[in-house]
């Protein structure tokens, strides 16, 4: 079975090679997904790392605080998305572009 990582604080300079290596060190890495902005298509500074649960496990043990290009990064397990979270655009907030006074 595989875990989910989320990975946050990242340098903008980082590449999926090189936070693959990074968490290769701790197991077996499945997939990395580094978030671009949509707008810019600048990275978005995290992103998420896909790997066997051992690996997983010590990569949140040994990465969390790690520093990487002068940034400690963040580096937990990802939790599902749920109805209401950030990236869901149901509810009741004002949604920006919407016509509507603030």
């Amino acid at each position: 079975m595989a875990k989910r990582l989320y990975v946050g604080n990242l340098p903008f300079t980082a590449t999926e090679e090189e936070v693959r290596n990074l968490f290769g060190e701790c197991g077996t890495v499945e997939l990395v997904d580094l978030l671009m902005d949509r707008m810019t298509g600048r990275p978005r500074g995290f992103g998420f790392v896909q790997m066997d649960d051992a690996g997983a496990d010590a990569a949140v043990a040994r990465l969390n605080g790690f520093e990487m290009g002068g940034r400690a990064l963040n580096v937990n397990e990802a939790r599902e998305r749920t109805e209401g979270s950030r990236g869901d655009r149901g509810g009741d907030r004002p949604r920006r572009n919407s016509g509507s006074r603030w």
